[in-house]
């Protein structure tokens, strides 16, 4: 039988509770509370605390603190990537993001999706969907991109934009939803 852990990195539906996901909560809370404290610290310093945490980080990686997560190890991060202040991934999946791609400020990242069926909602299940961001890609301060997005390499997405489906390579999308500019 799956734990729920098990069912969540499958991306099946799972409850969001059981031991192994309490204890990855506790653990990922806990260094949450060391990251976001590094306001001080070097960027190197804050590399190395990302490689406790998440599934990779490339070379020169940086994420201003504060950040939040809901598990870490389903985040790879590519050489350069740079998160500005207060960005959000829900990572109940897998979350990667390409060498050189620049988030700004108060962006999220979210993987975890909710059935459409309320009964199974009233279930308290929940599933993932990955999130993939290309290489050099931009993203403006307070975007929000959903579950099962991907937006390829050199692309731009507008500031406030909300990304709701996949954006090709060398596109520029703006608005809620983002639409791909001419």
């Amino acid at each position: 039988m799956k734990s729920e852990k098990d069912k969540m990195l499958a991306g099946e539906l799972y409850a969001a509770e059981g031991p192994e996901l309490a204890a990855d909560n506790r653990r990922i809370s806990d260094w949450m509370d060391r990251y976001n404290a590094t306001h001080a610290r070097t960027q190197p310093e804050r590399e190395a605390l990302l490689r406790e945490a998440f599934a990779h980080v490339g070379a020169g990686a940086n994420i201003r603190p504060p950040f939040y997560c809901d598990y870490g190890y389903n985040i790879s991060l590519g050489a350069a990537v740079f998160l500005n202040f207060n960005c959000v991934i829900l990572d109940v999946v897998q979350v990667t993001i390409g060498d050189r791609s620049q988030i700004g400020p108060g962006v999220q990242i979210l993987t975890a999706d909710h059935p459409r069926d309320a009964a199974l909602r009233a279930q308290m299940l929940e599933f993932g969907r990955p999130v993939t961001i290309g290489a050099n890609v931009w993203i403006g301060g307070g975007a929000i991109i959903l579950p099962g997005v991907t937006i390829g390499d050199n692309s731009i997405i507008g500031a406030g934009s909300v990304v709701t489906r996949d954006v090709p390579a060398g596109a520029v999308a703006v608005g809620n939803p983002a639409r791909i500019r001419p």
